[in-house]
C-alpha cells in the first residue's frame, strides 16, 4: 500500500510505501523490532517516549567502549586524543545539524529537562525580576512548565499560561494579544507530546523579540519530525534529547546564541570548566565548556553523533512522509470506532493520537495492548496542565515512528475493539 503525501514547502508529493514489505530494509536497521513480547512480535507505538535505536548507534557506542573508551581532555596519548576528537566532532556535527552559527553554541547536557533548567537557572534568573512576565502554554511538558512557574514564584513575576487553538497550537495572534513590554521569557513547545501539533516558531520568536523578550523552544519532539534552522527561526535557545532522535539516553543538547551564553554563569562546578582557580577566586572557561563540569557522557555523545548521521542519511522528507501517511491511516481507523474519544486534531506532523476508550481506564486498556505485544503510553504524559485543558485524568497515546507499518496499525486497531469486548477480557 502506497500513499502520496504532500510535504510542507514541497512542489510535489512524495510517494511512500508503509507496508511491511515496503518497509523491510528500513526496519532492518532497528534490532529491537525483532523482539518478541509475551510470545508476540513487538509493535512499538511509543516513540514519543523514546525512539528505537538503529544498529549503527549501538555499534558506535560499543566501538568506543571496546577500542578507545577513555576520558576526554585528560591525556596526550593517542586514545585520549581520539576520544576527545570524536567528542568535539560531534559538537561540530550537531551545530551543523541545527544550522547554528558556531559549534561553541552547542552545550551537551543530560537531556531536554537539564537543558531547559540550565537556561532557567543560569540565564532567566538574571533577566526576570519582580513585576516582569513569563509566558508559556497549556500544552507544555512539565520540563518546560515547572521551571518557569517556579522562577515566577521565586522572583514575584507574572506567570501567564496561553491556551491552545483548535489545532493544538499557540497561535501568533494569541501570543501577540498576551505579550507586553514586561514580558521577559516566552517558552513553548516545537511539537506537542500530547497533541502532535507543530508551533510556528519563526512567527512566535519574532513577536517575542519585538517586545524585548527572549524566546525558548522545547524541541524534544520537534527535532524528530522537522528540520530546525535555529538562525532562520530566530530562537534564542533550543533544547532536545538524544534518545528521541534515535540516539542514546542520558544525552541532550542546549543550543544558545553565543552572546547570551557568554552572559551566563555555570550552575555546576568541577573539572574542565575552569580557566584559572586561585585561592579565593575562580574564572571559568568560555562557553560551552563552562557548562560541562566533570566527566561527560562520552559514549552517549558519540551515539548522538551517529544518530544525527543516521537521520541525515535517511532524510527528513522520507521520515516526514512516512509518519504523515501512517498518522492519517491511524486516525481514520480510530475515528471509525464509536467507542473511541480522540482528543487531538488530525495533525500529521507529530505522529501522535491521544484518545480514550469509553468506560475503561487507559491503564487497563494499555494492559490489554501489552498482552498483544503492543507498546503504547497511558497516563498524563508529563503534562498535567494539558490534561486539565482536555478535562481528562489521563489518556492513551499512540506515537508513531517512521519505522512503523500499516500492518502494525491494523493489528493495533484490531485490538482496539468495542468497549464491551474490553470488558469481556477484563472481567469475563
Amino acid at each position: 500500500m502506497s500513499f502520496d503525501v504532500a510535504l510542507t514547502g514541497s512542489a510535489c508529493p512524495l510517494r511512500v510505501d508503509c507496508s511491511a514489505a515496503g518497509s523491510r530494509t528500513l526496519r532492518e536497521a532497528f534490532p529491537m523490532l525483532r523482539t518478541s513480547v509475551k510470545g508476540k512480535p513487538l509493535i512499538y507505538l511509543n516513540s514519543a517516549a523514546t525512539a528505537l535505536k538503529p544498529q549503527c548507534v549501538i555499534d558506535a557506542m560499543t566501538e568506543y567502549y571496546q577500542t578507545y573508551g577513555v576520558n576526554i581532555a585528560r591525556g596526550v596519548d593517542e586514545i585520549s586524543y581520539r576520544a576527545t576528537k570524536t567528542f568535539e566532532e560531534t559538537r561540530h556535527k550537531t551545530a551543523n545539524f541545527l544550522h547554528a552559527a558556531r559549534s561553541e553554541e552547542i552545550i551537551f547536557t543530560r537531556g531536554t529537562t537539564a537543558s531547559l533548567n540550565l537556561v532557567c537557572r543560569s540565564f532567566a534568573e538574571t533577566v526576570v525580576s519582580a513585576g516582569d512576565e513569563i509566558i508559556v502554554s497549556s500544552g507544555e511538558h512539565h520540563a518546560n512548565y515547572i521551571p518557569w512557574q517556579q522562577l515566577a514564584r521565586k522572583v514575584g513575576a507574572k506567570f501567564t499560561v496561553l491556551p491552545l487553538d483548535a489545532n493544538g497550537c499557540v497561535t501568533p495572534d494569541t501570543l501577540a494579544a498576551a505579550i507586553s513590554d514586561r514580558t521577559k521569557i516566552v517558552a513553548v513547545f516545537h511539537i506537542s507530546n500530547v497533541m502532535g501539533a507543530c508551533n510556528d516558531l519563526t512567527a512566535l520568536a519574532a513577536i517575542a523579540h519585538a517586545h524585548g523578550a527572549y524566546f525558548i523552544a522545547d524541541g524534544a519532539q520537534g527535532i524528530v519530525h522537522e528540520q530546525i534552522d535555529v538562525q532562520r527561526t530566530g530562537v534564542d535557545f533550543y533544547a532536545f534529547s538524544g534518545h528521541k532522535l534515535f540516539g542514546p539516553t542520558g544525552i541532550g543538547v542546549l543550543y544558545g546564541k553565543y552572546d547570551l551564553l557568554e552572559q551566563m554563569e555555570p550552575i555546576e562546578y568541577g573539572g574542565e570548566m575552569i580557566d584559572v582557580v586561585d585561592v579565593y577566586t575562580t574564572t571559568f572557561a568560555a562557553p560551552p565548556h563552562r557548562f560541562e563540569a566533570g566527566t561527560m557522557p562520552i559514549a552517549e555523545v558519540i551515539g548522538l553523533g551517529k544518530a544525527i548521521d543516521f537521520v541525515q542519511a535517511t532524510g527528513y522528507p522520507l521520515m516526514q512522509a512516512r509518519v504523515a501517511a501512517l498518522t492519517d491511516y491511524l486516525f481514520k481507523g480510530l475515528q471509525a470506532k464509536p467507542s473511541i474519544s480522540l482528543y487531538n486534531p488530525h495533525n500529521l506532523a507529530g505522529g501522535i493520537a491521544s484518545f480514550n476508550v469509553s468506560g475503561i481506564h487507559p491503564h487497563d486498556v494499555a494492559g490489554i495492548y501489552d498482552r498483544a505485544g503492543i507498546s503504547v503510553r497511558a497516563g498524563q504524559h508529563c503534562s498535567q496542565p494539558m490534561m486539565r485543558a482536555l478535562h481528562q485524568q489521563a489518556t492513551l497515546r499512540v506515537s508513531l515512528g517512521f519505522y512503523n507499518t500499516f500492518e502494525e496499525i491494523d493489528r493495533f486497531l484490531e485490538i482496539t475493539t468495542e468497549a464491551g469486548d474490553f470488558l469481556d477480557v477484563l472481567f469475563g
